[in-house]
């Protein structure tokens, strides 16, 4: 999830800033009576610099908080707020994955929104993103931003092969990729060695074929039906036809490796990615940017609309933190996500979103950047929210995703085939779900 984001970096910032909120007791703060806080994130440094510009902002009316912003990279994220966050001077505010909040509430590692900001909340955000950052009725955070899938293509590729339109269907997306695929290019590509990336692309296919991940209620795979193993069966035609090749495909959170590098350089003609990877493109690729087209996830044989899984993100606050530094963080994540703390009626929140090319969630955020979500690239996403497919949000859903990668990369290596690739996923996303149940 690079997400996210997923425009994370691999290196570890840590950066402090003075800002305010309430009035800090010195047993909770420090000798001079400043309220201590953390926020920590997988950000890159552009926005972490960003986020100490919206807190110097907050800290000119507001002087006795300060707040020490650590970033991590994506892949450790989860594990620092585990191994730090059980102390009560660990981490104050962590960006997280809402698929994580079913265990971090489990683990008493989430505090319960306040009233006024589950209000905010309430008033100002969709009602599907309020409830993704919920579990059982109560609001845990406050949501940031909203990630999906779309095709992404090689326009100059495309052209070249004679291909003159995005496919529609699996069996124009069988057929292009085959066209695309001469000498090193490969036709489409699919993420190995990272497992949201591995695992959110499939899910996308399996949506687009009226298929879903598990059951209704969440407490077992559905990975075996008919539609899951179509869309497993979709990766084994590539694979046995050479279209698609693992070994290009490589990378981690940051999408740093093989799978950008073979798109940017031409080697790639097609693959499946979330929204937040522009930046990326954009830097690596420069004035060729422009040659990259998206699409709508094909429709498979057994669906009848396009839809992309999509997940969210939220920011929470550490229920393991002292009254205090809650009360402050809490404070000081309203104003960051306020209408008013950003330019030209966007939250700093939304304008730190925007600057990754990722999708912001408050409704006043996705009026302020209307131009920009209006872009060819992003457009698509925008347009696609509507019929998206999100993650599930369950006790067991990390597990689960490891599970099922484990079986894609198999897939897409040629060790299994689809069939099997599938029941044994199944069988292995079920006892993730059972295991975290007990």
């Amino acid at each position: 999830m690079k997400k996210t984001v997923l425009a994370a970096t691999g290196l570890g910032v840590v950066a402090a800033l003075t800002l305010s909120g309430c009035a800090g007791s010195t047993e909770s703060g420090s000798g001079d009576g400043t309220q201590e806080i953390t926020f920590l994130t997988h950000w890159g440094p552009d926005q972490v610099a960003m986020l100490e510009a919206a807190g110097d902002a907050f800290t000119a009316e507001h002087p006795d908080v300060k707040l020490t912003v650590q970033s991590v990279p994506f892949g450790n994220l989860l594990s620092t707020l585990r191994t730090q966050g059980t102390s009560a001077n660990g981490p104050t505010i962590v960006g997280a994955y809402d698929a994580w909040l079913p265990e971090l509430v489990r683990d008493g590692l989430a505090a319960k929104a306040p009233g006024d900001v589950a209000d905010d909340v309430s008033a100002n955000w969709p009602s599907g993103v309020v409830t993704a950052a919920s579990n059982g009725g109560d609001l845990y955070g406050v949501p940031n931003e909203i990630d999906l899938y779309a095709l992404n293509y090689n326009a100059a590729l495309f052209e070249a092969a004679g291909i003159s339109e995005a496919p529609a269907d699996w069996d124009a997306l069988v057929d292009d990729a085959a066209k695309l695929t001469t000498g090193d290019q490969q036709g489409i590509g699919f993420i190995t060695g990272w497992n949201s990336g591995a695992v959110h692309p499939f899910l996308s296919l399996l949506a687009s074929n009226g298929g879903t991940f598990l059951n209704e209620d969440g407490t077992a795979s559905n990975l075996t039906s008919e539609e899951a193993i179509e869309t497993a069966e979709l990766y084994e035609t590539l694979v046995n036809a050479g279209s698609t090749d693992a070994s290009k495909s490589t990378a981690n959170a940051n999408t740093t490796g093989p799978y950008l590098d073979n798109f940017v350089n031409d080697k790639t003609g097609m693959l499946i990615m979330a929204n937040w990877w522009e930046s990326s493109l954009k830097d690596a690729m420069g004035d060729r940017f422009a040659e990259v087209a998206t699409a709508p996830i094909p429709v498979g044989p057994s669906g009848t609309e396009s839809s992309s899984i999509s997940y969210s993100w939220m920011t929470i606050v550490n229920s393991k933190a002292d009254e205090a530094k809650q009360d402050a963080a809490w404070q000081f994540l309203s104003y960051l996500n306020g209408a008013d703390s950003g330019e030209n009626g966007s939250s700093a929140m939304g304008d730190i979103l925007i600057s990754m090319g990722i999708m912001p969630t408050r409704s006043s955020d996705i009026e302020a950047h209307a131009d920009t979500l209006g872009t060819p690239f992003l457009s698509t996403y925008v347009e696609a929210l509507d019929a998206a497919t999100p993650f599930p949000t369950v006790l067991g859903g990390p597990a689960a995703t490891d599970a099922l990668q484990v079986q894609l990369e198999a897939l897409l290596n040629g060790q299994v085939d689809a069939k099997t690739a599938m029941e044994n996923a199944a069988r292995d996303v079920d006892a993730a779900l059972a295991a975290a149940q007990q």
